[in-house]
Formats: C-alpha cells, structure tokens, sequence
C-alpha cells in the first residue's frame, strides 16, 4: 500500500494480471524512486533509459498497461519515442514526465495522454493506475 500524503491509499490488486508500467529516464535515481514508488502498489515496473529503449522493448512485444516519459533524453527524447510508439500502433496511456513546463504543449503533441510536472507522485497518475482497493484499517 502507498501512502501518497493526502488521505488517499492506493493498493493494487495483483491476483489477477499484474499492472505493467514502462518507466522511461535517463535520471537512475528518478528510474530507481518511480519504480520503488510504482513496485509498493504491487505494479510490475521496468525501465528504460532513453525513447530508443522504449521503442525497442515494444518492438521486441513488450506491452504496458501505461508508460511514464520523460522529455529530455540523449539519444532520443520523449517526444521523438511518443511518436514512434504511437506510429507502431500503441493505444497505451503515455504520460510525458517532465520539469521543463514551458515545453508542455509541444510534448503533448507528439502524442502523449498526458504531461505532469516533477516530482512524480502517485496523485498525479492515479487517473492511470487500476482503482484503489479499499483500504482496511483494521490493523491501525
């Protein structure tokens, strides 16, 4: 279960077909804390450091229930891999990840679901997630 800091809970239910998400940065930390954040909820994460290992991993049959993208990125950015995801046929959610607002629209453009602002927190992709089961207070 993760606690996102207001008084919402959100716990996966994983008996069924794990949720997948693709988290694309070039950042390790920020790789290493949206996955240990994801991972809580019970989400299967894996990562990619560039769009090119996005677009490889779906070329390889990979799929996503929902890929986390981050803008600026060396060998091809967010938007460059948004598109080429979107060419291939993807219909996933993409939601850009980025500290550079002033480039938002053009970002969202390439394709993308959504963009939200760094930090990452799971409020800002909740919309994305599976619903929340209820959360049992029994043991507080």
């Amino acid at each position: 279960m993760y606690q996102n800091g207001s008084s919402s809970s959100y716990e996966i239910n994983t008996e069924t077909t794990p949720f997948r998400v693709l988290v694309v940065d070039d950042d390790r930390i920020l790789r290493k804390m949206h996955k240990m954040m994801l991972t809580r909820l019970g989400i299967e994460v894996e990562v990619a450091v560039n769009g090119k290992e996005a677009v490889d991993l779906h070329l390889a049959g990979a799929s996503f229930h929902l890929v986390l993208m981050d803008l600026q990125m060396p060998v091809m950015d967010g938007s460059q891999a948004t598109k080429e995801l979107r060419g291939m046929g993807v219909t996933s959610p993409i939601v850009g990840v980025t500290a550079a607002c002033a480039e938002k629209a053009a970002f969202l453009a390439s394709g993308l679901t959504d963009c939200v602002s760094k930090p990452l927190t799971i409020s800002k992709i909740a919309n994305y997630l599976p619903a929340p089961s209820p959360n049992n207070h029994a043991n507080n």
